[in-house]
């Protein structure tokens, strides 16, 4: 059994396809099947079938298919060790965050990084926080920042590095736009402008609205910060946003009140796979960015309060 025919196999499995799979791996179409055949009759099991024009694992291949995964990956892993071993301040790192997330936090704390390891590459992922859990239980990123941060989970654990206060947003015009703070039920009866639900932003602006003896009459569910705060600005509801989504990117902007009955906030949270080694950058990495928050890093969950700069 070659290394080859694991690779092939597994871009068969991923494309259900043996052509598709032959284009992504730049190889004939005539090769791949070979090495899918010899597998077999080296297994003396049918890992594929037909489906129409495609191909499907069979029980055994699906099982098949669960162990080649994880050996593809440990050998990635190792292959990415042994060239940390060469060059400990080079490497890749691997992070996941949510989109709020993107537009100053992520871009400033990985600027403050690549001043000391600038050899650091880094490849990011983007998602809700139910995928960025997945893509870090599937070892698709090493590291990520999710909100909230899960109190409980038998396979992640981390730390709490930042806390952070939400505001009310409303148009310019509106009457209660100047006020230096307001109590969340002076909103009852607006329009809001909401996230869609999967986005963690939703649920907690939800409760602290039923908190404050109402439920919000959602006019727009969108599914970036930017369209939000734009429509905001443009009249048509309110909401409620955390400060890292209100960093200028167009002229149009909404005003911010604080919120002072109930305090809304939110906790972002650095996980990773309990009882997993990480990288020897990501582990690096990890430091920094406690360090960067003010926290020790211990490896537990610890209520961070720093605000990011």
């Amino acid at each position: 059994m070659e290394l080859r025919q694991l690779q092939y196999f597994m871009k068969v499995a991923q494309k259900e396809h043996v052509t598709q799979a032959a284009e992504e791996l730049h190889v004939a179409q005539s090769a791949v099947s070979r090495q899918i055949h010899q597998l077999e009759e080296e297994l003396g099991v049918n890992l594929f079938m037909q489906k129409g024009r495609n191909l499907q694992l069979t029980p055994v291949g699906q099982l098949f298919c669960k162990r080649v995964e994880t050996i593809i990956k440990d050998l990635e892993r190792a292959v990415l060790e042994v060239h940390e071993f060469l060059d400990p301040e080079g490497g890749e790192i691997r992070i996941g965050f949510p989109h709020s997330l993107g537009i100053h936090l992520i871009p400033t704390v990985v600027a403050e990084f690549r001043k000391r390891y600038p050899n650091v590459k880094f490849r990011f992922k983007q998602g809700m926080y139910p995928s960025l859990i997945r893509d870090v239980l599937a070892g698709e990123v090493d590291l990520a920042f999710v909100s909230p941060f899960p109190d409980r989970h038998d396979h992640v654990e981390g730390d709490v590095v930042l806390t952070e206060e939400l505001f009310a947003v409303l148009p310019p015009n509106h009457p209660l736009a100047s006020a230096g703070h307001i109590t969340l039920d002076q909103l009852k009866g607006e329009k809001f402008i909401l996230f869609r639900d999967g986005y963690s932003l939703r649920p907690i602006v939800w409760q602290a609205c039923l908190e404050a003896g109402f439920t919000p009459d959602i006019a727009f569910e969108g599914e970036e910060t930017d369209t939000i705060r734009g429509l905001v600005a443009a009249g048509m509801g309110v909401s409620l946003l955390p400060e890292m989504a209100l960093f200028q990117t167009n002229p149009l902007q909404p005003a911010r009140v604080s919120i002072v009955d109930p305090e809304v906030t939110r906790t972002i949270g650095l996980i990773h796979r309990r009882d997993d080694k990480l990288p020897l950058v990501a582990k690096s990495f990890r430091t920094f960015l406690l360090q960067y928050f003010g926290l020790q890093g211990s490896g537990t969950v610890t209520d961070g309060s720093a605000k990011a700069d």
